[in-house]
């Protein structure tokens, strides 16, 4: 019939109800969910019902489910690898229609990682520079996926470095969508070299802690890959 609106399953409902109480921050991260015999007599819903609506939010990572005497639904931890996850099909989705093209996603980056920078030189540690230099690879491979990898995990760590999660929590699908299979096969020879002595010289500010020169390092790596990479 025009002008009717059709109801979300009773499973759906729940979980909404649930995943706004969940970011409303109204549950707290560890906070233990009603059992499921509680929420069925206080929403009106069967168990099969309740229990489709945590397996949603679990799959979203909102809560964990534990079985045994202390077992129950808990309000999940706030975890940056897990929460990315659940952005990059946001990010996926845009990236492959008119909607958003490289220059944007090159933009983002840009609002993102040259204050990122300057802050990890400021508050990074010795264990973020580790893992910088393992993330560091030999541009004459001529292994793209290896290259490609590393890439994001420099980049990644460069986030983490900030202190901040939500750095890190934005830049896991933001690097993954910044490299389309159809950008890889027109890259510029040379280009892995000017990316390897680009990491290496933000490395280097990031070790001497000097935020200034992290972010002339992160703002010209990114007029780089502007200039070469359509």
């Amino acid at each position: 019939m025009t002008g009717s609106t059709v109801r979300p399953p009773a499973y759906q409902q729940l979980a909404d109800e649930l995943r706004a109480e969940i970011t409303s921050g109204r549950l707290q991260p560890g906070e233990r969910l009603p059992p499921e015999p509680e929420l069925c007599v206080k929403i009106g819903v069967s168990r099969s019902t309740v229990r489709e609506a945590l397996r949603l939010l679990a799959s979203q990572h909102l809560i964990v489910t534990t079985r045994g005497v202390t077992g129950g639904s808990f309000v999940a931890h706030p975890d940056a690898r897990q929460l990315g996850d659940g952005l990059s099909t946001g990010f996926a989705l845009l990236t492959h229609s008119a909607a958003v093209g490289l220059a944007d996603l090159l933009e983002l980056r840009r609002a993102l990682e040259v204050p990122a920078a300057g802050m990890a030189a400021i508050r990074r540690e010795e264990a973020h520079l580790t893992e910088l230099r393992g993330a560091l690879f030999d541009p004459g491979a001529d292994d793209v996926d290896t290259m490609l990898a590393a890439h994001s995990a420099f980049h990644r760590t460069v986030a983490k470095a900030t202190g901040n999660p939500l750095f890190e929590l934005v830049g896991r699908p933001l690097y993954q969508a910044s490299y389309g299979e159809e950008v890889i096969g027109d890259l510029p020879e040379g280009y892995w070299r000017q990316i390897d002595i680009d990491h290496r010289s933000l490395l280097d500010a990031l070790a001497a802690r000097d935020p200034e020169g992290a972010t002339r390092c992160a703002a010209a790596h990114l007029d780089f890959i502007a200039r070469t990479v359509r």
